[in-house]
């Protein structure tokens, strides 16, 4: 009789163990409500003991939660149709907090993120982002941690992975990237013509003052269109020396043509018509 109401108390002292006793895990903290009243103090991580009946323990994780935003659809302040989707981390530093003042904090937490995502595409141009993510990241994530801190939750960060545009669009950009390099290449052409002009100008009135330089270009230019051995050779003639030979070449005395003077004879006088023929005028009369 003595054994069995032993053996009796020993299984109820284990049931009730079983029932008292929980295990908290490291990256997780516990909340004991009593009665329906949540407890001040925060189970840390271990064996944590209950009163059977009286209490019951919540666990909240505290890990970083990484949430995906699904893609939003909005039009910029550009008045372009964009497609973005983002992804927020966050994490729960208040438990009480986050279990007692909000039913799910991952849904709220999520619902937040996707307006507040919408809110920045209307407010924001396209290149902005496209070419300025650091600072619209760091508005949407001022956005959604406003009212995260009354549910006890700590946003750690918030990054926009992808911006989809149309394919209009995307045609667009393509075309304005296409011009902007080709005015940049005919930037750089012109101005490198200009030097070249300047350069040259100073080559030629270096050459201008010393003539012999100008040989000098010229032999240059013949050795380095030989070197790329070619069939056909064209030298061309210098124009110094076409005047140095021209001047330094003596005139020939073209012969003097003879006149009727210098035969001693005297040239006859060219005569003149008379005035009128008899014939003709008497003619006229009859």
């Amino acid at each position: 009789m003595v054994v069995e109401i032993l053996s009796t108390i020993a299984v109820a002292g284990g049931a009730w163990l079983a029932t008292s006793l929980r295990v908290v895990k490291q990256y997780e903290r516990g909340l004991v409500y009593r009665f329906g009243r949540v407890r001040a103090t925060i189970r840390e991580p271990g064996l944590a003991l209950l009163i059977p009946f009286a209490d019951r323990l919540q666990k909240v994780n505290m890990q970083i939660i990484t949430m995906p935003i699904p893609a939003q659809d909005g039009i910029t302040r550009d008045n372009v149709s964009v497609r973005v989707d983002a992804v927020v981390y966050f994490k729960v530093v208040d438990p009480v907090l986050a279990a007692v003042n909000v039913q799910d904090y991952r849904s709220a937490v999520g619902q937040v993120a996707q307006t507040s995502l919408r809110s920045i595409i209307g407010k924001s141009e396209l290149d902005d982002l496209l070419s300025n993510r650091e600072r619209l990241n760091e508005g949407l994530e001022l956005m959604i941690d406003n009212p995260a801190l009354d549910w006890g939750i700590h946003i750690d960060r918030v990054e926009i992975k992808d911006v989809a545009l149309p394919e209009s669009m995307k045609r667009s950009m393509s075309r304005q990237a296409e011009a902007e390099r080709e005015r940049r290449a005919r930037v750089i052409s012109a101005d490198g013509e200009l030097q070249a002009s300047y350069k040259l100008s100073q080559a030629a009135a270096t050459m201008a003052d010393t003539p012999a330089a100008m040989q000098l270009r010229l032999l240059e230019t013949v050795v380095q269109v030989s070197a790329e051995k070619n069939s056909t050779l064209v030298l061309p003639f210098p124009v110094e020396l076409l005047r140095f030979l021209d001047a330094n070449t003596p005139k020939k005395e073209t012969p003097k043509k003879e006149t009727p003077e210098d035969n001693g004879q005297v040239a006859p006088a060219p005569r003149e018509p008379d005035d009128a023929a008899p014939g003709l005028v008497s003619g006229k009369d009859g």
